[in-house]
């Protein structure tokens, strides 16, 4: 198996929410986390495990009690949300989130396009920009080729969460999360988005975690995947033992852990 290079470590981080009251909670325990060029992983865990949080803690929308979280050997762990955003994009369970319904489908993707630079914002879209959105909105084969005039709040959440996942990866990230992102969808939706996922991260060849409760899914999707139980870390599963298993196989992990509580 050929060797990749490791460009994210996450190591040694710990967060407790209300620390020193009675409402303690001990949201992530000494998480260590390798991950490679080109991993795809999915999280798997119960309610309360530590999946979301451990995404918002790489994602910067809290500061940690302690670790570090390395990305090409630099710790991010103090550099604040929108400046992560620069290099790390993020698809939410909501396909209300992470986009701005009462802009254009072309101004959320000129965003989109435009992401960590503060000026040039505002800088008209140019017929350049509409040809380019037009290509990239052609590649969901979802006819949105021809919206780019339509409020994204307009569309179906199946077609916002597509636009979403294209300009989450419009811009090579370093790390591409995805939190849940087709929950709120309906089944033949999830398919279409997950299969949008698959395309678009093999074409890019990104690195990608994904936060999903569809045990298929995570047996189908990605070359790994790890299981978070009370804020730490269990299990790492990757290339073949990952292959050899089944829905049953992952279902019997769950069920045990939540059976030992």
């Amino acid at each position: 198996m050929e060797s990749k290079m490791s460009n994210i470590e996450i190591k040694n981080i710990y967060k407790t929410f209300f620390p020193n009251t009675n409402r303690a909670q001990h949201a992530l325990i000494d998480v260590n986390l390798t991950i490679n060029n080109g991993d795809f992983i999915t999280i798997l865990g119960g309610n309360g495990a530590g999946k979301s949080t451990f995404l918002n803690a790489i994602a910067g929308s809290f500061l940690l009690d302690s670790g570090e979280i390395l990305v090409d050997g630099k710790d991010i762990s103090k550099i604040v949300e929108h400046k992560r955003a620069e290099f790390i994009s993020r698809v939410f369970q909501n396909p209300l989130d992470g986009t701005a319904p009462r802009m254009t489908v072309a101004q959320n993707m000129a965003l989109a396009l435009r992401r960590g630079r503060i000026r040039g914002l505002k800088k008209s879209i140019t017929k350049e920009d509409r040809v380019l959105f037009k290509q990239l909105l052609k590649t969901l084969e979802l006819g949105l080729e021809d919206r780019l005039d339509s409020e994204m709040g307009l569309l179906s959440g199946g077609q916002r969460q597509a636009i979403a996942l294209l300009m989450a990866t419009v811009k090579t990230p370093k790390l591409l999360l995805l939190d849940e992102h087709t929950a709120a969808l309906d089944p033949k939706t999830q398919k279409k988005i997950m299969e949008l996922t698959r395309k678009k991260v093999e074409e890019k060849n990104l690195t990608a975690l994904m936060i999903t409760h569809n045990i298929q899914d995570a047996v189908k999707y990605g070359n790994r995947i790890i299981i978070l139980h009370r804020g730490r870390l269990i299990k790492d599963i990757y290339n073949e033992k990952k292959e050899k298993l089944d829905s049953k196989a992952i279902y019997e992990l769950l069920y045990n852990l939540e059976d030992t509580e």
